[in-house]
Protein backbone atom coordinates (compact mmCIF):
# COMPACT_ATOMS: atom_id res chain seq x y z
CA UNK A 1 0.00 0.00 0.00
CA UNK A 2 1.04 3.64 -0.94
CA UNK A 3 2.30 6.09 1.43
CA UNK A 4 -0.30 8.69 1.69
CA UNK A 5 0.10 11.97 -0.29
CA UNK A 6 0.27 13.76 3.42
CA UNK A 7 3.30 11.63 3.88
CA UNK A 8 4.43 11.37 0.14
CA UNK A 9 5.09 15.28 0.34
CA UNK A 10 6.32 15.43 3.90
CA UNK A 11 9.30 12.91 3.02
CA UNK A 12 10.06 14.60 -0.17
CA UNK A 13 10.20 18.31 0.98
CA UNK A 14 13.84 18.44 2.20
CA UNK A 15 14.81 16.40 -1.53
CA UNK A 16 12.30 18.15 -3.84
CA UNK A 17 14.47 21.10 -5.55
CA UNK A 18 16.86 17.50 -6.28
CA UNK A 19 14.31 16.81 -9.27
CA UNK A 20 15.32 19.74 -11.19
CA UNK A 21 18.50 20.17 -13.02
CA UNK A 22 18.77 23.27 -11.35
CA UNK A 23 15.77 24.30 -9.25
CA UNK A 24 16.29 28.24 -8.62
CA UNK A 25 16.38 27.97 -12.66
CA UNK A 26 13.67 26.19 -12.94
CA UNK A 27 11.87 29.24 -10.49
CA UNK A 28 12.62 31.71 -12.83
CA UNK A 29 11.53 30.04 -16.12
CA UNK A 30 8.00 28.91 -14.97
CA UNK A 31 7.79 32.51 -13.82
CA UNK A 32 8.39 33.37 -17.19
CA UNK A 33 6.00 31.08 -18.80
CA UNK A 34 2.80 31.54 -16.02
CA UNK A 35 3.06 35.16 -15.64
CA UNK A 36 2.48 36.29 -19.18
CA UNK A 37 -0.54 34.06 -18.77
CA UNK A 38 -1.88 35.94 -15.82
CA UNK A 39 -1.03 39.30 -17.14
CA UNK A 40 -2.73 38.69 -20.53
CA UNK A 41 -5.94 37.05 -18.34
CA UNK A 42 -5.81 39.99 -16.06
CA UNK A 43 -3.88 43.47 -16.70
CA UNK A 44 -2.69 44.56 -13.77
CA UNK A 45 0.52 44.41 -12.99
CA UNK A 46 0.00 43.33 -9.28
CA UNK A 47 -1.99 40.64 -8.30
CA UNK A 48 -3.14 39.04 -5.66
CA UNK A 49 -2.17 35.07 -5.65
CA UNK A 50 -3.05 32.16 -3.71
CA UNK A 51 -0.75 29.46 -4.57
CA UNK A 52 -3.02 26.81 -2.78
CA UNK A 53 -0.28 23.73 -3.67
CA UNK A 54 2.56 25.92 -3.06
CA UNK A 55 4.86 22.87 -2.32
CA UNK A 56 8.24 24.32 -1.51
CA UNK A 57 7.72 27.34 -3.08
CA UNK A 58 8.84 26.89 -6.62
CA UNK A 59 6.02 28.90 -8.41
CA UNK A 60 4.85 31.09 -5.37
CA UNK A 61 8.35 32.46 -5.23
CA UNK A 62 8.38 33.21 -8.97
CA UNK A 63 4.79 34.92 -8.68
CA UNK A 64 6.16 36.87 -5.97
CA UNK A 65 9.65 37.84 -7.84
CA UNK A 66 7.00 38.69 -10.87
CA UNK A 67 5.67 41.51 -8.68
CA UNK A 68 2.21 40.04 -7.23
CA UNK A 69 1.14 39.90 -3.82
CA UNK A 70 1.38 36.29 -2.93
CA UNK A 71 -0.17 34.04 -0.09
CA UNK A 72 1.12 30.03 -0.49
CA UNK A 73 -0.61 27.16 1.31
CA UNK A 74 -0.17 23.21 0.98
CA UNK A 75 -1.51 20.39 2.32
CA UNK A 76 2.23 19.19 3.84
CA UNK A 77 3.18 21.24 7.04
CA UNK A 78 6.96 20.10 6.07
CA UNK A 79 6.51 21.19 2.67
CA UNK A 80 5.19 25.01 3.51
CA UNK A 81 8.22 25.52 6.67
CA UNK A 82 10.38 24.53 3.74
CA UNK A 83 9.05 26.93 1.36
CA UNK A 84 8.62 29.56 4.35
CA UNK A 85 12.46 29.19 4.58
CA UNK A 86 13.23 29.03 0.89
CA UNK A 87 11.03 32.64 0.59
CA UNK A 88 12.86 34.06 3.49
CA UNK A 89 16.23 33.82 2.53
CA UNK A 90 15.09 35.16 -0.64
CA UNK A 91 13.09 38.52 0.99
CA UNK A 92 9.97 37.71 -0.62
CA UNK A 93 7.02 38.56 1.63
CA UNK A 94 4.92 35.72 1.31
CA UNK A 95 2.39 34.28 3.89
CA UNK A 96 2.23 31.03 3.67
CA UNK A 97 -0.40 28.33 5.37
CA UNK A 98 -0.79 24.39 5.95
CA UNK A 99 -3.88 23.78 4.64
CA UNK A 100 -6.00 21.57 2.10
CA UNK A 101 -7.20 22.39 -0.67
CA UNK A 102 -10.32 20.75 -0.24
CA UNK A 103 -11.61 23.50 2.33
CA UNK A 104 -8.53 26.09 2.58
CA UNK A 105 -10.27 27.40 6.04
CA UNK A 106 -7.31 28.82 7.10
CA UNK A 107 -7.06 31.29 4.06
CA UNK A 108 -9.13 34.10 5.41
CA UNK A 109 -8.80 36.13 2.58
CA UNK A 110 -11.43 35.63 -0.04
CA UNK A 111 -10.53 38.47 -2.70
CA UNK A 112 -7.30 36.93 -4.31
CA UNK A 113 -7.39 37.73 -8.87
CA UNK A 114 -5.80 34.21 -8.93
CA UNK A 115 -5.92 30.56 -7.60
CA UNK A 116 -3.49 28.71 -8.22
CA UNK A 117 -3.22 24.56 -8.09
CA UNK A 118 0.27 24.02 -10.54
CA UNK A 119 2.52 20.86 -10.94
CA UNK A 120 -0.28 18.22 -11.23
CA UNK A 121 -1.31 18.59 -7.49
CA UNK A 122 -5.42 18.24 -8.54
CA UNK A 123 -5.13 14.19 -9.49
CA UNK A 124 -3.59 13.38 -5.95
CA UNK A 125 -7.98 14.21 -5.34
CA UNK A 126 -10.88 11.58 -5.86
CA UNK A 127 -13.63 12.78 -8.29
CA UNK A 128 -15.68 14.34 -5.29
CA UNK A 129 -12.61 16.08 -3.69
CA UNK A 130 -12.00 17.61 -6.88
CA UNK A 131 -15.45 19.36 -6.57
CA UNK A 132 -14.56 19.78 -3.24
CA UNK A 133 -11.16 21.74 -4.40
CA UNK A 134 -13.07 23.91 -6.98
CA UNK A 135 -15.55 25.31 -4.43
CA UNK A 136 -13.28 25.89 -1.75
CA UNK A 137 -10.92 27.55 -4.31
CA UNK A 138 -14.17 29.53 -5.69
CA UNK A 139 -14.64 30.67 -2.10
CA UNK A 140 -11.48 32.60 -2.31
CA UNK A 141 -11.77 33.86 -5.26
CA UNK A 142 -13.31 37.70 -6.58
CA UNK A 143 -15.66 37.80 -8.91
CA UNK A 144 -14.43 36.80 -12.20
CA UNK A 145 -11.46 35.70 -10.50
CA UNK A 146 -8.67 33.25 -12.63
CA UNK A 147 -8.57 29.57 -11.66
CA UNK A 148 -4.98 28.08 -13.22
CA UNK A 149 -3.94 24.98 -12.69
CA UNK A 150 -1.44 22.44 -14.39
CA UNK A 151 -1.73 18.43 -14.68
CA UNK A 152 0.04 16.31 -16.69
CA UNK A 153 -1.89 15.46 -20.32
CA UNK A 154 -3.91 12.07 -18.96
CA UNK A 155 -5.95 12.14 -21.92
CA UNK A 156 -3.53 10.79 -23.31
CA UNK A 157 -1.49 8.52 -20.51
CA UNK A 158 -4.59 6.59 -19.68
CA UNK A 159 -4.04 5.12 -23.38
CA UNK A 160 -0.52 4.81 -23.74
CA UNK A 161 -0.01 3.52 -19.09
CA UNK A 162 3.62 3.91 -19.44
CA UNK A 163 5.65 2.22 -17.00
CA UNK A 164 8.68 4.47 -16.48
CA UNK A 165 9.47 8.04 -16.85
CA UNK A 166 13.19 8.86 -16.90
CA UNK A 167 15.91 8.56 -16.06
CA UNK A 168 17.35 12.25 -15.73
CA UNK A 169 21.19 12.75 -15.30
CA UNK A 170 22.19 15.68 -13.74
CA UNK A 171 25.77 17.20 -12.17
CA UNK A 172 29.10 15.86 -13.20
CA UNK A 173 31.31 13.30 -11.84
CA UNK A 174 31.50 13.26 -8.27
CA UNK A 175 28.25 14.82 -7.92
CA UNK A 176 25.67 13.09 -10.46
CA UNK A 177 22.17 12.97 -9.71
CA UNK A 178 19.84 10.35 -11.43
CA UNK A 179 16.14 10.90 -11.36
CA UNK A 180 13.21 8.07 -12.02
CA UNK A 181 9.71 7.60 -11.92
CA UNK A 182 8.41 3.84 -11.91
CA UNK A 183 4.21 3.35 -12.26
CA UNK A 184 2.45 0.65 -11.09
CA UNK A 185 -1.13 0.71 -12.32
CA UNK A 186 -3.74 0.02 -9.82
CA UNK A 187 -6.67 -0.05 -12.67
CA UNK A 188 -7.35 1.83 -15.64
CA UNK A 189 -7.18 5.63 -14.58
CA UNK A 190 -4.83 4.53 -10.73
CA UNK A 191 -1.28 4.19 -10.29
CA UNK A 192 1.42 4.21 -7.38
CA UNK A 193 4.07 6.88 -8.68
CA UNK A 194 7.82 5.28 -7.55
CA UNK A 195 9.48 8.21 -7.62
CA UNK A 196 13.56 7.83 -7.08
CA UNK A 197 16.46 10.19 -6.60
CA UNK A 198 19.28 8.78 -6.84
CA UNK A 199 22.39 10.95 -5.40
CA UNK A 200 26.70 10.76 -5.91
CA UNK A 201 29.19 12.23 -3.16
CA UNK A 202 32.30 11.31 -4.18
CA UNK A 203 32.60 7.76 -4.48
CA UNK A 204 29.53 6.94 -2.48
CA UNK A 205 25.44 6.52 -4.14
CA UNK A 206 22.80 7.13 -2.08
CA UNK A 207 19.27 6.30 -3.16
CA UNK A 208 15.55 7.77 -1.65
CA UNK A 209 12.78 6.59 -2.62
CA UNK A 210 9.09 8.53 -2.11
CA UNK A 211 5.49 6.93 -3.46
CA UNK A 212 1.65 8.02 -3.49
CA UNK A 213 -0.69 7.29 -5.89
CA UNK A 214 -2.33 9.44 -8.50
CA UNK A 215 -5.44 8.85 -10.91
CA UNK A 216 -6.19 10.06 -14.44
CA UNK A 217 -7.94 13.28 -14.26
CA UNK A 218 -8.79 13.53 -17.84
CA UNK A 219 -9.55 17.50 -18.87
CA UNK A 220 -13.68 16.58 -19.72
CA UNK A 221 -13.72 15.47 -16.24
CA UNK A 222 -11.73 18.74 -14.67
CA UNK A 223 -13.97 21.06 -17.17
CA UNK A 224 -17.03 19.56 -15.78
CA UNK A 225 -16.43 19.73 -12.08
CA UNK A 226 -15.61 23.66 -13.15
CA UNK A 227 -18.44 24.50 -14.53
CA UNK A 228 -20.93 22.94 -12.08
CA UNK A 229 -18.63 24.48 -9.52
CA UNK A 230 -19.23 28.32 -10.61
CA UNK A 231 -16.77 28.46 -13.17
CA UNK A 232 -17.26 29.75 -16.59
CA UNK A 233 -15.24 30.09 -19.34
CA UNK A 234 -12.85 27.15 -19.07
CA UNK A 235 -9.94 27.11 -21.65
CA UNK A 236 -7.20 24.58 -21.82
CA UNK A 237 -3.57 25.49 -23.10
CA UNK A 238 -1.22 22.90 -24.76
CA UNK A 239 2.53 23.26 -23.82
CA UNK A 240 2.80 23.94 -27.44
CA UNK A 241 0.38 27.15 -27.13
CA UNK A 242 1.83 27.92 -22.84
CA UNK A 243 5.42 27.08 -23.06
CA UNK A 244 4.47 24.77 -19.82
CA UNK A 245 5.60 21.11 -19.59
CA UNK A 246 2.04 20.20 -18.68
CA UNK A 247 -1.20 21.46 -20.13
CA UNK A 248 -2.70 24.41 -18.51
CA UNK A 249 -6.92 24.61 -17.40
CA UNK A 250 -7.67 28.44 -17.24
CA UNK A 251 -11.39 29.18 -16.13
CA UNK A 252 -13.32 33.02 -14.39
CA UNK A 253 -15.54 32.66 -11.72
CA UNK A 254 -18.52 33.71 -12.47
Amino acid sequence: MAPTTLDFYEDLAEYYHLIFDDWNEAIERQAGILNPILLAEISHSSLKVLDCACGIGTQSMGFAKSGHRVVASDLSHAAVARAKMEAAQRELGIQFFASDMTSLAEIGDADFDVVAALDNALPHLTSGQIRQAVRAIGSKLKPSGLFIAGIRDYDQLIVQRPAVQGPAFYGKAGERRIVHQVWDWIDRERYIVHLYITTQSGETWSSHHFATEYRCLLRGELSSALEDGGFERVRWLTPAESGSYQPIVLARKR
